[in-house]
């Protein structure tokens, strides 16, 4: 008696891109629910300690300042 085929993937790779394999949306903010609880404990004390946009483009003009009638550094 002659052995049964037991498996083929004969034309499932046309069917899966007869629509196109699209990859999964992403959403802006992913959810923080199920996530380890150490790692979102610092990651509150991370992200207080980062500067917001208005206070990190006025330590850039203070450091334009500084350095303003300085040459620019030789960078080899």
């Amino acid at each position: 008696m002659a052995k049964s085929k037991n498996h083929t993937n004969h034309n499932q790779n046309q069917k899966a891109h007869k629509n196109g394999i699209k990859k999964p949306k992403r959403q802006r903010n992913e959810s923080t629910r199920g996530m380890c609880q150490k790692f979102l404990h610092n990651l509150r004390f991370s992200k207080k300690g980062n500067l917001s946009r208005e206070e990190s483009l006025q330590r850039a003009e203070e450091r334009k300042a500084k350095f303003a009638g300085q040459p620019a550094p030789v960078r080899l």
